[in-house]
């Protein structure tokens, strides 16, 4: 399998030759004065929360903002993949169709050591929808950012298998096993980089757009939290695209264990894990929108989900449509002035 990588400011590398990735077209900065600008967007990382860029994107399309550039983290990897694809309708069929049920089965245990959930299931769906997909033939430029096990190296995914990349960006350490692409060991790239403003400045975007949908900082110390969700009751509806039909198995039996904790609880090693890498993401992301501010931030605020709260796509997906809408003004009050005559 032949992988390619590209780390900031180094040379990509492919089979182990170093060279420069040639630019494809329309990528060079340079426009006519007074040309719409390229735009880029960045999807941040934030486990469930992730389901916000639909929206997000949906809202954005319907005002005619379309980015020529997107670069996602972790969950924003696998909305951003599945636009630049055009597959944005079945990952939202996917998202809308989980009941908490349904997330527990896409779960299988792991008994390699390397983490607590193995991912086989997630990766089978996305290989279903994602199969024989290329980054490099995508109708938009797209990346996925990983961090490299081991070395800590922020590693941009820009060629190579879709799925392969995504799976990359969302291994959350000790709960996804990391992926191996090439020589190189990967796991979740919200570690260096959760939300790419970087990535899209490099990918020649005159005009970033960001989606922050961890803006309330932390996830109040809940990873599930059925807070006013109904589960569906009718578990022989057919299955949505991505969507793996899994039977009901030993995982919906231990995993709520680990994942479900309610505030004041004694945290376990899941809920241990997950809340400190919390702490570490905020603190790189306030560092790094400091040093490379976007354009225009989209804040999707909601305090009260859980990282692994995938059943709540509905409201999700509103609260980006909604996020978004408070945003346009800035975003339409500066785009106008991005390759006009000084």
């Amino acid at each position: 399998m032949t992988a390619f990588f590209r780390k900031p400011f180094e040379k990509s590398v492919s089979d182990g030759s170093a060279g420069t990735t040639p630019p494809r077209d329309g990528e060079a900065f340079g426009k006519p004065s007074g040309a719409r600008p390229k735009i880029g967007l960045a999807l941040g990382a934030g486990a469930a929360r992730g389901w916000s860029h639909i929206g997000v994107l949906r809202e954005l399309a319907a005002h005619g903002i379309e980015p020529d550039v997107v670069a996602g983290t972790s969950i924003g990897a696998v909305v951003g993949s599945c636009y630049a694809a055009g597959k944005l309708d079945a990952i939202e069929a996917f998202a809308r169709s989980l009941t908490k049920r349904r997330v527990f089965t896409l779960m299988d245990l792991s008994f390699s050591g390397m983490s607590l959930i193995s991912g086989e299931r997630l990766k089978a769906a996305l290989e279903r929808e994602l199969v024989d997909l290329r980054i490099e033939d995508l109708p938009i430029a797209f990346a996925a950012v990983a961090t490299e096990v081991g070395s800590g190296h922020e590693v941009w995914l820009q060629r190579g298998p879709l799925a392969l990349a995504v799976r990359a960006s969302y291994a959350l350490p000790g709960i996804f096993e990391p992926v191996r692409i090439g020589d190189r060991w990967l796991f979740d790239g919200a570690l260096v980089n959760p939300i790419p403003v970087t990535v899209c400045r490099a990918l020649g975007a005159e005009f970033v757009i960001a989606v922050n949908v961890t803006a309330d900082t932390m996830y109040r110390a809940r990873v599930i939290h059925d807070h006013h969700v109904a589960e569906a009751r009718d578990e022989s509806a057919p299955t949505a695209p991505f969507a793996a039909r899994s039977e009901p198995g030993v995982e919906e039996h231990l995993l709520p264990r680990y994942f479900e904790r309610r505030p004041g609880e004694q945290p376990n090693v899941a809920t241990s894990m997950i809340d400190a890498f919390n702490i570490i993401q905020d603190r790189i992301l306030r560092s790094r929108m400091a040093g490379d501010p976007p354009d225009a931030t989209i804040h999707a605020r909601h305090e009260d989900v859980g990282m692994f709260d995938f059943h709540r796509a509905n409201e999700l997906i509103a609260l980006g449509h909604e996020a978004t809408r408070r945003s346009l003004p800035n975003i339409f009050a500066h785009i106008p002035l991005i390759g006009a005559t000084p």
